[in-house]
This record gives structure tokens, C-alpha cells and sequence, in this order.
């Protein structure tokens, strides 16, 4: 889905402009941490510039218990003044929202659900990096590497693509969602009595 083309493309002295938006995407995984062989809790951070392009802020993705990596999100969340975390609830449901709670009440916090399988949820966050709509605030060598292999048939890196994950809900967030959409302009007449 994602060539090194497109990738190198992304990669640049970018100047970061201010943000319209900047969210915290969370990958959850079943992992305990480091001593077991669960994947990494992918964490991304991106946000959505003012000048209309998507920015890569950051990958904290970590393989910690849940306490631990319940902290790295919400760290990313105060360090880049983000508006949301936003994280996959069909591994763990209200369990990610119990661990982010746990470190932070007030954090602002949405699940967001997985209906459709991992290839058509990146197809269309592949297709604004195809578009050059996307661009990274450095290199991220882990997560380039997982976005180049996912596939039209699959991931076909090893373990699980949690940082890719993490990215696509972040620009599905910021760039995809309905309420990013361009609005039909209506007209409407009133008839005054």
C-alpha cells in the first residue's frame, strides 16, 4: 500500500506549521510487557496542519504493561498538546479506556471501532500519502518499515503492523473522517408574512 517512494516523499526538513488539530492514536495490544511475547501497544502521534497536510509527530510505541503504556500516551497527549486520544477498542474494549482514565481523568478520550479488516482500513490513509498530503517531523525507520509491508493481500512483516495501525487511526481521524468533509452548500429562501 505504501511504497519508499511515497515514504521518502513524506520525509523532509518539513517546517511544522501551527495545528489545527493533533491527536494521539493508540494500537492496544494484549501485551503484559517486556517479558512476554504479545506485540507492542502501538502509539502515534499526528496532527493536522494549517496548512492542510497531515504531520507525523511522533511514534511512541512501546511494548510496556498496561500502567506503562498507558503513561507513554498520555505523556504524548500533554507534551504535544494534543486535542484527543483516540484508540482501537476491539482488543481490551473499556480496558483502554480504563488504563488511560487511570493516569489521567480529564484526558479527552475516544474509542474508535475496527468494522472493516486492517487492509481496507489503510487503503484510503495510503492513499493521502499517494496524494503527497502527508508529511513526517523526522524519520521513523519502525513504522516505515511496517507501512511498506502492508499489501493489497496483507501484512506481510512479522508480529503485528501496531504501528501502522496506530497511524492510520490518527490520519483516519484527522483527514478521513466525516466531519472533515468538505459541506454542501445549501440555500434557503424564507417567505416572510
Amino acid at each position: 500500500l505504501w511504497t519508499r517512494d511515497m515514504i521518502d516523499r513524506a520525509n523532509g526538513a518539513w517546517p511544522l506549521p501551527s495545528m489545527k488539530r493533533v491527536v494521539v492514536a493508540v494500537d492496544p495490544s494484549g501485551t503484559r510487557g517486556a517479558e512476554d511475547q504479545g506485540d507492542s501497544v502501538g502509539i502515534v502521534v499526528a496532527g493536522l496542519g494549517s496548512d492542510g497536510f497531515g504531520y507525523v509527530l511522533a511514534d511512541r510505541t512501546c511494548k510496556l504493561s498496561p500502567d506503562g503504556w498507558g503513561r507513554e500516551a498520555v505523556k504524548a497527549y500533554r507534551t504535544f498538546k494534543a486535542d484527543r486520544i483516540i484508540a482501537e477498542r476491539n482488543f481490551g474494549g473499556a480496558m483502554v479506556e480504563h488504563v488511560i482514565r487511570t493516569v489521567d481523568w480529564n484526558a479527552s478520550y475516544r474509542e474508535v471501532t475496527a468494522s472493516r479488516g486492517k487492509i481496507a482500513r489503510a487503503e484510503p490513509a495510503a492513499a493521502l500519502y499517494e496524494q503527497n498530503r502527508v508529511r513526517h517531523a523526522g524519520t521513523f525507520t519502525e513504522l516505515e518499515d511496517q507501512m511498506c509491508a502492508m499489501t493489497g493481500a496483507g501484512y506481510v512483516g512479522d508480529g503485528s503492523p501496531d504501528r501502522c495501525d496506530a497511524l492510520v487511526w490518527a490520519l483516519s481521524d484527522l483527514m478521513l473522517a466525516e466531519q472533515h468533509q468538505p459541506t454542501r452548500q445549501v440555500q434557503i429562501n424564507f417567505m416572510g408574512r
